[in-house]
């Protein structure tokens, strides 16, 4: 199926497809490795965190600013 194709389904068709894959996903059983870039945000927010430079928030605030 091309991303064509895939756009050209109506949305609730695209949700049940991708829930699928998703399914499909967790039952596998080789790892999946997550790629290098992963651990240098990891590392970058870490850092901000130690170096109190990161603001925190927390997560009702979160829910708040997405309404």
């Amino acid at each position: 199926m091309t991303i064509t194709e895939i756009k050209s389904l109506p949305i609730s068709e695209r949700i049940m497809l991708m829930e699928e894959i998703w399914d499909s996903l967790c039952h596998e059983r080789e790892p999946v490795e997550s790629p290098l870039w992963h651990q240098d945000v990891i590392n970058d927010r870490l850092e901000l965190i130690n170096s109190k430079q990161a603001t925190l928030i927390s997560l009702q605030e979160l829910k708040n600013t997405n309404r």
